[in-house]
């Protein structure tokens, strides 16, 4: 949900509307905004961590919306504010779900307590879907966690943006052969995520392996598995995401 009042508070104290996007972004630092909120009683009101997790379209504040603004991080404790889209549709995925059988030649009892996107993705990896959907058995688990990005730059708009040390977080990377495939996972419903979340792992790991990164995206649903791959046609241009494939399966 929206901060709206803290952000409201956030652009007056900084004069946040007096920037011209047109020439360049306004960079916001987690010191100003920290100054802005220490009135406001609530967590979620003044925890910057809190304040700047906009994941979708509907969590971006009024303000922010109203002007056609997002927001990015550059550095640790740093941001941007600038003109630009930002995001990504998730679409649905028509008709019924495949029936995939799973590789494992044994029921996996653990995998059945609880419900947590972690232990969904890691199920569909064990019953080799996710190696399946990309046509490649030599996938292996190799990443997981936060990590930290390397300098890059990249262009969103008219501008031009120069990151460094930025947190990343993946739900799982499988390395193969010729490939390195990152998974953005999720547990409900999803319309629309950041570009955010699969670029910055994507120029990050760009940036360790000469082989391809490839992007997923995945939902458990009820009883079904669905897995979206995007890719960029563009390494440094954060507006080229393209959707490449998608597929809905059920685990047998």
């Amino acid at each position: 949900m929206a901060n709206n009042n803290s952000w409201e508070k956030i652009f007056e104290d900084n004069k946040i509307l007096e920037n011209d996007f047109s020439k360049g972004p306004f960079y916001l630092s987690a010191e100003m905004i920290k100054k802005s909120v220490q009135d406001f009683k609530k967590t979620n009101e003044k925890e910057v961590r809190c304040l700047c997790k906009m994941d979708t379209r509907e969590s971006i504040p009024e303000i922010m919306k109203k002007n056609g603004l997002i927001l990015l991080p550059v550095k640790n404790k740093y941001y941007v504010i600038l003109k630009g889209e930002g995001y990504v549709d998730i679409p649905d995925i028509k008709g019924e779900a495949e029936i995939y059988n799973t590789k494992l030649s044994f029921d996996l009892d653990t995998a059945k307590i609880g419900n947590s996107e972690m232990q969904h993705l890691d199920f569909a990896y064990a019953s080799s879907l996710i190696r399946t959907f990309m046509g490649d058995p030599t996938l292996v688990l190799t990443i997981r966690g936060r990590k930290y990005t390397p300098k890059f730059s990249y262009q969103i708009g008219n501008n031009l943006i120069d990151t460094e040390g930025v947190q990343t977080e993946v739900d799982a990377g499988y390395e193969g052969e010729n490939q390195v495939v990152l998974i953005e996972a999720k547990n409900s419903s999803t319309k629309n995520t950041i570009i955010r979340q699969l670029y910055y792992p994507y120029r990050q790991w760009s940036e360790h392996t000469n082989k391809k990164v490839i992007l997923l995206f995945f939902e458990k649903r009820v009883d079904e598995y669905l897995i979206w791959q995007y890719e960029f046609k563009k390494k440094d241009d954060y507006d080229s995401i393209k959707l490449v494939k998608s597929k809905k399966y059920k685990i047998l």
